[in-house]
């Protein structure tokens, strides 16, 4: 996958999985092929996405968020963990990680966990790790599978600008509904 960042300002704004709520049914389809193209089978416990659901009226997916000065990173004693300055993820070190969980437990959006096997941290890197089989000859590079297959069109890959936007136009509509309204009839 070409790396993941937009330049603004000289600095990057980074990208990062974003999950509409009024769209996510909870189906757990970007679980399962996360865990796919990962690591060849379909188990969601091993996932770097996660469905999180409050009944009765809430489902969304969570991924990382690509934290400032991550505390994932901070707390890692081994030094497993390190962000990329390009795209912000946070990339794991295997042979360094040992499992003992003190990022999982730093994360203020709960979104790593533990491969069930391996017992190495997992965490969302927009699927640059996927395996080079499950790369989508079409795209032809690798892309976060789990926008590609939700059925819903509920997952989108973002920045915060684009975010920023999205909240500024929602804000209008709310305040000036009724002008809207107006001038479209």
């Amino acid at each position: 996958m070409s790396k993941i960042g937009t330049k603004k300002r000289g600095g990057v704004v980074h990208q990062f999985i974003i999950v509409d709520p009024n769209l996510c049914t909870g189906c757990e389809t970007c679980e399962s092929i996360c865990s796919f193209v990962h690591d060849g089978e379909f188990n969601p416990i091993n996932t770097r996405i996660h469905r999180v659901r409050i009944e009765p009226i809430l489902n969304v997916a969570l991924a990382c968020q690509k934290c400032d000065d991550a505390p994932c990173v901070r707390s890692c004693p081994e030094k497993a963990l390190e962000q990329d300055k390009e795209t912000g993820s946070i990339i794991v070190d295997d042979d360094k990680c040992n499992g003992c969980a003190f990022c999982i437990r730093a994360c203020d959006f709960g979104v790593l966990s533990l491969h069930l096997e391996s017992q190495k941290a997992l965490i969302c890197d927009l699927c640059e790790t996927m395996k080079e089989e499950y790369i989508d000859p079409e795209r032809g590079e690798k892309y976060p599978a789990c926008i590609d297959v939700c059925p819903k069109e509920a997952i989108s890959l973002k920045d915060v600008e684009q975010i920023g936007e999205e909240k500024r136009i929602d804000a209008v509509k709310r305040l000036f509904g009724d002008i809207i309204k107006e001038t479209e009839a």
